[in-house]
């Protein structure tokens, strides 16, 4: 039986708050506060573009301001509860509640659960990597700032956009691969990705160089002393970038700048351009870490050319230099006798004092050339090759794949691998598919992901949940160490370990015979037969551990450790406004606020509100403004049997998420005085927690509508789309759930569609949603995912039928301890049966290919 596991970090994290518990948050620490970061124009050289001269005459200012947890997951856990069903339909999982239970280690303790942001150690959570919604800038100034992981950072991997065509193109579902710049049902529908998208590209490249530097300034104080930051980026732009990183980290800190292959000859009219770059920089190279990489030399045909001769026994070797170009010095070797032949060094000396030469002799290793002597170096010698910043072997090295730019694993890999040891802090403001993330949790670093697209991280989440990984041997562990003796052929130390992750794997090595090695090695004497020669040369030699290749238990399964799904709090774009007279910033906000209701009204007038269904739609009849405070305008509109309905109308932040105290406020604002038979809640998202469901709360039908993003755009842009299609009431989960026996089974039946002309609720199919997750015992103070089921992921390319099945290696490699009953279950709309909740409360988390979320919570009686 394969025992499932993930990696354990004794590492800490601070506390943050979930949505749930938000309440208990302080004011003050919720109120955002600029950090600054000095520019420093006076370096030279340095790259010049538009704009740049208006942002170096202030500090970069960014908001400080809380990220809230979504989301706990234990991939873990849902795989033994999948197992511990298959083996005998256990009524409960006591495994999988007990890692819930000590999912950050403050879960029994009230007071360290609701003390948010401390950074004192015993009342820290334990370690859990991070996926955040959210722009890179505010997050990582966040986790500088607020989170105390300013140095702490051991590698940041960005990936940014290349900066080709500045469109506004995103993977725009979990089900579309195919993405075109300049072709409109393509365009980004989420409204963080547009308003990085607004502040982005407005300039083009201009604008691009700017973002680029804010966030590279950012992560330079991120970074530890000894860390990397590598960005890779295509040929286009890569002169500029670089230029970019020079001003920031310093020239002086370069360390290098990697091509690797992306493609094969497409046949160009000029010459092909093959290859994309990862510039690699340190924060101190005198300080860097750093960790070679090697190659097998029989995957090098290069390599293998340059060993090209053979000697009597039919082995490769080259032809390497004996002698030292400096002049000699007293006691330096300038003459040697070989076979009876006087040898010199030429101008300078030989590497090596006479016993040296002796032993180089005696074991064949020395080659006549000409009037001097050179070493015989064999391809034997050293069985591996040090990586160059040449990668040819990289192309198609991406796999399955997911999303539309999508980085090849290899090359994160080896870019980690580089410049981390396992435990390190690994961070990607870029997740895109999660690929960093990925090979983080491969290699056992702590891993941090951002992302503004919720497609993005609604796809890596997948990624992640169902990953496998190959178990490594930790160093610090019982089996670790006596692989280790049976290694190195030593008695293992007496001491007790402790599973502890920073102190690496047990990793395969191999010898690294050098002329030094031979040339000082005690062992060789002359009659020696070959054979014995070869062993002392072995057992003298220098050893290179390679750290791609540490050995593996494959009677062990590991699967994702333990993390969470967070975002950044809804005023995550309001600036500080405590320097400034109230007057002046009040007098903004109404200004701002004014010009943008007033669009999303002129708007709303013109094209009403409509559902997913063809012809369904609420025309207003009247609709004027409203100076109230959650009410910006009241109207009316026909209904289908000829009554006339009023609506009030209230209108959610330009750039965040519509919160659970919007549609509580606006609910009863709407019902004072005459009060209002609907309240539009018109928003471009809405917070999980907001339940979108069209409700009645007495009289009043609450209607959330999501605002087409094209609203946030040009003009131009709304040309394209046209009316009718600004206004959406999008389908909501139709859940029900059953009880039997003292179990509870929950059925997702598909979509509420909401029908303005009828005031009707109907039922639709389930085609839209990508996955739908469960907390079976929900306390009202974090959502965990203990059933997760991917109704929609098994197809990601409608197109040409791709198809993307996130646990088939999890399910390959337990097939014998789960059976297939067990796996088809993680694709139902129905749920695995599941005690009735301690709580009395089980919660249900659905979301659809676009990446949005409805939590909607049940009450039951235990």
């Amino acid at each position: 039986m394969s025992k499932v596991d993930y990696t354990k970090h004794k590492d800490k994290r601070v506390n943050n708050p979930t949505m749930e518990n938000r309440g208990f948050f302080v004011e003050e620490e919720r109120k955002p506060y600029e950090a600054l970061y000095p520019r420093d124009p006076s370096l030279d050289p340095q790259l010049v573009w538009k704009g740049k001269d208006e942002q170096d005459r202030e500090d970069l200012a960014v908001p400080t301001v809380p990220i809230y947890i979504q989301e706990k997951i234990h991939p873990a856990a849902i795989i033994e509860d999948l197992r511990k069903r298959s083996e005998d339909r256990a009524p409960r999982n006591e495994d999988q509640i007990s890692l819930f239970a000590d999912f950050n280690g403050v879960e029994d303790d009230f007071e360290k659960k609701l003390d948010f942001y401390s950074h004192q150690d015993d009342r820290m959570p334990h370690w859990s990597n991070r996926m955040i919604l959210g722009d890179s800038l505010v997050v990582m100034n966040s986790l500088a700032e607020k989170e105390g992981l300013k140095g702490k950072v051991q590698c940041i991997y960005m990936d940014p956009p290349y900066g080709i065509k500045f469109g506004s193109n995103w993977q725009v579902s979990t089900r579309k691969l195919r993405v075109k710049d300049g072709q409109f049902e393509d365009a980004a529908r989420e409204p963080e990705v547009v308003r990085a998208f607004r502040d982005t590209w407005v300039r083009g490249i201009h604008s691009y160089l700017s973002y680029l530097r804010d966030r590279l300034r950012v992560a330079q104080e991120l970074l530890t002393e000894t860390g990397s930051v590598m960005v890779q980026i295509g040929d286009e732009n890569v002169h500029l970038v670089r230029c970019l990183l020079d001003e920031v980290f310093g020239s002086e800190n370069f360390v290098s700048e990697i091509r690797f292959k992306k493609t094969g000859a497409s046949g160009a009219e000029l010459l092909d351009n093959v290859a994309d770059a990862i510039i690699w920089y340190a924060k101190d190279k005198e300080n860097l870490k750093y960790r070679p990489v090697y190659v097998d030399r029989e995957d090098r045909e290069s390599l293998i050319g340059a060993y090209r001769l053979k000697d009597e026994f039919g082995e490769n070797y080259r032809i390497a230099p004996l002698t030292s170009g400096r002049p000699a010095n007293a006691g330096d070797l300038t003459s040697f006798t070989y076979r009876g032949k006087e040898y010199g060094p030429g101008a300078g000396t030989f590497k090596t004092d006479i016993s040296g030469m002796q032993r180089l002799a005696t074991a064949g290793r020395l080659l006549p050339t000409g009037r001097s002597l050179s070493y015989k170096r064999m391809l034997s010698d050293f069985t591996v090759a040090p990586l160059s910043n040449m990668w040819s072997d990289t192309m198609g090295a991406t796999t399955e794949k997911i999303y539309v730019v999508q980085t090849a694993q290899r090359i994160a890999n080896r870019c980690v691998l580089m410049t981390t040891d396992p435990g390190d802090l690994v961070l990607d403001p870029t997740c895109g598919s999660g690929t960093t993330a990925y090979v983080a949790e491969q290699w056992g670093r702590r891993w941090i992901t951002i992302d503004t697209s919720r497609v993005a991280l609604a796809l890596a989440r997948t990624r992640l949940m169902a990953a496998r990984f190959p178990y490594y041997l930790l160093a610090d562990s019982p089996e670790g160490v006596q692989k280790e003796a049976d290694v190195t052929g030593q008695v293992p130390p007496g001491y007790e370990t402790s599973g502890d992750i920073k102190k690496g794997f047990v990793y395969e090595r191999v010898p690294h015979v050098t002329l030094k090695s031979i040339a000082n090695n005690p062992d060789i004497r002359e009659g020696m037969t070959r054979e014995e020669i070869d062993k002392a040369i072995l057992k003298h030699a220098e050893t290179e551990y390679l750290f791609d290749k540490p050995y593996e238990d494959k009677k062990r399964v590991r699967v994702t450790g333990p993390f969470t799904v967070e975002s950044l709090s809804p005023h995550r774009v309001l600036p500080a406004e405590e320097e400034r007279p109230e007057s002046e910033t009040a007098a903004q906000r109404e200004d701002t606020s004014n010009d943008f209701v007033a669009m999303v009204l002129d708007n709303l007038r013109k094209s009403g509100v409509q559902n997913s269904k063809k012809g369904e739609r609420l025309k207003f009849e009247d609709l004027q403004p409203h100076a109230g405070r959650w009410i910006q305008a009241r109207g009316s509109y026909e209904a289908g049997d000829g009554s006339v309905k009023s609506v009030a109308i209230s209108v959610g932040p330009e750039y965040g998420a519509v919160s659970p105290l919007q549609v509580k406020e606006a609910a009863k604002e709407a019902v004072l005085g005459a009060g209002h038979d609907v309240l539009l809640i018109c928003g471009y998202a809405f917070d999980p927690h907001v339940n979108e469901e069209a409700k009645q709360y007495g009289k009043l039908t609450v209607l959330p509508a999501k605002m087409n993003a094209d609203l946030q755009m040009a003009d131009e842009l709304l040309k394209k789309t046209g009316a009718g299609n600004l206004f959406m009431v999008f389908g909501e989960p139709d859940l029900s759930y059953t009880i039997n026996d003292g179990k509870v089974t929950v059925e997702l039946k598909g979509l509420d569609v909401f029908d303005p002309t009828t005031g009707e609720i109907r039922s639709s199919s389930t085609d839209d949603i990508a996955c739908w997750f469960v907390d079976t015992n929900y306390d009202g103070e974090s959502f965990f995912v203990r059933h997760a089921y991917f109704v929609g992921a098994e197809v990601t390319d409608k197109k040409d039928g791709q198809k993307y099945d996130p646990y088939r290696a999890l399910r390959s490699t337990l097939r014998a301890e789960i059976d297939l009953d067990a796996w088809s279950s993680l694709y139902s709309t129905v749920s695995r049966p599941f005690d009735l909740p301690e709580t009395g409360k089980f919660a249900v988390k659905v979301i659809n290919h676009y990446g949005d979320e409805v939590l909607k919570v049940y009450e039951v009686t235990c």
